[in-house]
């Protein structure tokens, strides 16, 4: 990096500093969400729209988009900086999770002119949300099993979806949804399909979806800690046209595990980021042992407190440099996707980890929820242990990802 360059990035994270500490904004008067898959209230997502699109319009989102397309130019290092400040100021998150890290580069990488010109400024804005529809009743981490099915029209000009999707984050607010649903054949079941293992990859497609589509039916679910914000959605011969098609018909499955490697952090090169969203985690943790006490000292004092939190410190620091390293080709050569593709699994059981400590050292004061005046930092830590399990689950279980390592990455034998 020439040394201009590097004093122009210094400015830049100058400048984003101080307009952060100027409109950060102030916590609202309701409860906000901890992750988007939480967001549930009319109130929640407006406040978290309204803080993206103030993002945008100030040139600080869109750092992996081109400007033809309503980003601000494709700069790693802008986005990087962009991310280490906003954890820093621990403002809220942008709502179009989906949208902006998922569905965008997508779209960048097999959509149409039309369909990049047509999509991208929304998105990036939070204009227009964006859900997934890849989980299925009975075929979650069998992706490839699903049964959605794509039904062309007799005159070619739209499809047909019939079908059930579920765990739908966002789909209750959502404008556009990226569907993977089945145009061939293959994977119904019939003697042909079943003796073919590639049968059922080979009949999938990939759509941008239209939410406001007729025969569509949204059912909020609600989970462990009372909050929605996951759905199910029933497509009952919903229309959508033709041009909703991303990429080839049959080409699903690919396009599909495009959009996996950037939901897993795996083809985002500001996912390395995360390790000091991590750090920050564990910062509110070491903060909540120095605040309660147990037997009259502070938790953080007790002997084996601490031992726990500074195995926790540790793994904070190796997962935070596992991210830098990430990103030098000559320390990853051997295996290059080896650390992309564990970040998923192993920063959502550190999360899961750190929460379930935060727990422990509370004892029986996590047992006071939401509502309840005395509890400690509003229940957050109780909350955020239930409300990890989406992350564990979500993207591809901890079980699927371990076998996604050792099979793809260690070439061990495929499992049973």
């Amino acid at each position: 990096m020439t040394q201009d360059r590097t004093e122009a990035l210094r400015e830049f994270r100058a400048e984003l500093r101080a307009w952060l500490a100027d409109n950060r904004p102030e916590a609202p008067s309701f409860r906000l969400p901890q992750s988007f898959l939480e967001v549930e209230s009319d109130a929640q997502f407006e406040f978290l729209r309204d803080w993206q699109r103030r993002v945008y319009d100030a040139g600080y989102l869109g750092f992996d988009v081109p400007e033809k397309y309503g980003g601000q130019g494709v700069d790693n290092d802008k986005k990087r900086i962009t991310v280490q400040e906003m954890v820093r100021a621990r403002t809220p998150f942008l709502v179009n999770v989906i949208g902006l890290h998922w569905a965008g580069p997508t779209i960048l990488m097999y959509g149409s002119e039309a369909q990049k010109q047509r999509m991208l400024a929304p998105l990036l804005r939070g204009d227009e949300i964006w859900c997934q529809g890849f989980s299925e009743p009975e075929h979650g981490s069998d992706l490839a099993s699903l049964q959605t099915r794509a039904r062309p029209s007799a005159d070619g000009e739209r499809y047909h979806v019939s079908g059930h999707k579920v765990w739908t984050t966002l789909a209750h607010v959502a404008k556009w949804m990226i569907l993977l649903a089945r145009t061939g054949s293959e994977g119904q079941g019939s003697p042909a399909a079943e003796k073919s293992s590639a049968a059922k990859y080979a009949g999938l497609s990939y759509f941008l979806f239209p939410m406001d589509a007729e025969g569509v039916t949204i059912q909020p679910l609600v989970k462990m800690t009372g909050e929605g914000g996951f759905n199910q959605v029933i497509f009952d011969e919903a229309p959508m046209p033709k041009d909703a098609l991303l990429g080839k018909e049959g080409q699903g499955w690919q396009v599909a595990m495009t959009t996996l490697a950037f939901e897993r952090g795996a083809a985002d090169p500001a996912a390395r980021e995360r390790g000091a969203q991590l750090v920050a985690l564990f910062e509110r943790l070491a903060s909540l042992a120095a605040r309660i006490e147990r037997d009259g000292a502070a938790v953080i004092d007790d002997a084996v407190a601490r031992e726990k939190l500074v195995a926790l410190r540790i793994e904070a620091e190796a997962l935070r440099w596992s991210g830098v390293r990430a990103a030098v080709p000559g320390l990853c050569s051997e295996r290059p996707m080896v650390l992309p593709l564990m970040s998923k699994l192993t920063i959502s059981e550190f999360n899961q980890r750190v929460t379930d400590l935060a727990v422990e050292l509370l004892g029986a004061e996590a047992q006071l929820w939401l509502e309840d005046a005395h509890a400690i930092d509003a229940a957050e830590w109780p909350r955020a242990y239930l409300n990890s399990y989406g992350f564990t689950i979500g993207g591809g279980t901890s079980e699927i990802q371990r076998n996604i390592l050792g099979e793809r990455v260690l070439g061990l034998a495929k499992s049973k």
